[in-house]
């Protein structure tokens, strides 16, 4: 029930080495210049008790990234507004791009990841996120996801 994106889109292996660079499981920047979080889209399937996700990368500006990297492992950081963010990961099985779209990453307990809104628009995805999915819909994205390679379950 979740898929999740290993790096931002604009991550190259080739930064791996580099001292302006990272990677972990949950931060990226890149250059010195571009920040990123991991974060949840969470879509309700209809019918269930359950929530499809995708782990997806949030660009954070500066000072957001710096702000959310301070209170990272500090208890009552979910009191923290909402950070404005584009989204970073495409999601291959919807048919126009996710790239960019806009968002607010709201922060959760420490240990959980940060929960990604997306801007309420007539993107596939933004629909999907507000008046959710159906089992047949999961199944569909997984044969999608497994058959390209372009995801890894969780």
């Amino acid at each position: 029930m979740n898929y999740t994106a290993e790096a931002p889109a604009v991550w190259d292996p080739a930064f791996a080495d580099a001292d302006d660079c990272l990677l972990s499981t949950d931060q990226c920047v890149v250059r010195g210049q571009h920040y990123f979080v991991k974060g949840l889209i969470e879509i309700p399937v209809i019918g269930s008790d359950e929530v499809f996700s995708w782990g997806v990368w949030v660009s954070l500006s500066r000072a957001s990234f710096s702000r959310a990297s301070d209170l990272w492992d500090r208890p009552g950081r979910e009191a923290e507004k909402p950070y404005f963010g584009w989204l970073t990961t495409d999601l291959p099985v919807y048919p126009a791009t996710t790239l960019n779209l806009k968002t607010r990453v709201h922060t959760r307990p420490v240990g959980e990841r940060p929960f990604v809104e997306l801007e309420p628009t007539d993107h596939p995805l933004a629909i999907e996120q507000r008046t959710g999915i159906s089992l047949e819909r999961v199944r569909e994205i997984a044969s999608t996801v497994l058959h390209a390679g372009d995801g890894e379950q969780r």
